[in-house]
């Protein structure tokens, strides 16, 4: 019994420690985080022992004691990992810590959403199309090959594409988002540069067509591609964030 509250005193002044000075949100969510890992822990082992093992044939119970095992290992990893970022973000890095997340989100949207220039691995791309047969669904379907192939940054002449990225051929031009695009059209496309090559020449696709109506296309794969071309982006009329 004395050990019981021995261990119970421990365990608060122990929360008294992590709430006491250094209290902070990066605290509170660790330690809240930590009961519940733990709470629900206790919850699988009751659960377990409130079932009638008796019956259970050997198999089972090992099983049933390897699936235990398991998550316990799996929770104690996790708290360790909170308790490693608590005493990170109590250490005063916490301000740090936000500001480097929030800058990598903030680059992460700008590249997606083409308001800055980026570098990297990645092809370039010569489609020529003497005979202008090059159609919409075509121009379409070299856009979606690449982003099949993993490119992060796409570049049709001087026009960034994006996610809003409308296109349009006919016989004599091709228009990207409202901008004419001479032939023969240059594309750059930022990724693994041997997978988007690959993408582009898939049996029955883009580079396939072009060739079939008497074009053609040079692919070169590059470890230095710069996508400069940027995007102006509008604000949605209709679509509003859901609070």
């Amino acid at each position: 019994m004395r050990s019981t509250q021995r261990s119970r005193g421990a365990a608060w002044r122990r929360l008294g420690r992590i709430s006491g000075p250094r209290l902070s949100r990066g605290n509170l969510l660790a330690a809240a985080i930590t009961l519940l890992l733990g709470l629900a822990l206790v919850a699988q082992v009751q659960s377990t022992q409130a079932g009638d093992l008796t019956d259970l044939p050997e198999d089972d119970l090992i099983a049933l004691l390897d699936d235990v095992t398991g998550r316990a290992d799996s929770l104690r990893q996790e708290v360790q990992q909170l308790e490693r970022d608590r005493d990170r973000l109590a250490g005063g890095q916490d301000e740090v810590a936000a500001a480097e997340a929030a800058q990598s989100r903030l680059d992460s949207y700008q590249i997606l959403a083409g308001t800055v220039a980026v570098s990297g691995p990645g092809i370039e791309v010569l489609v020529r199309d003497p005979d202008r047969e090059l159609t919409t669904t075509a121009i379409i379907d070299m856009i979606q090959e690449l982003r099949d192939g993993g490119a992060e940054a796409i570049q049709i002449g001087d026009v960034r594409v994006v996610a809003s990225t409308w296109v349009e051929a006919r016989r004599d031009t091709l228009t990207v988002d409202g901008t004419t695009v001479e032939e023969p059209y240059r594309v750059l496309a930022i990724g693994d540069s041997h997978t988007l090559a690959g993408a582009l020449a898939i049996p029955g696709g883009f580079t396939d067509n072009v060739r079939r109506n008497g074009g053609t296309v040079d692919v070169q794969e590059s470890p230095d591609i710069t996508v400069d071309a940027l995007h102006t982006p509008t604000s949605p009329t209709y679509a509003q964030p859901v609070p």
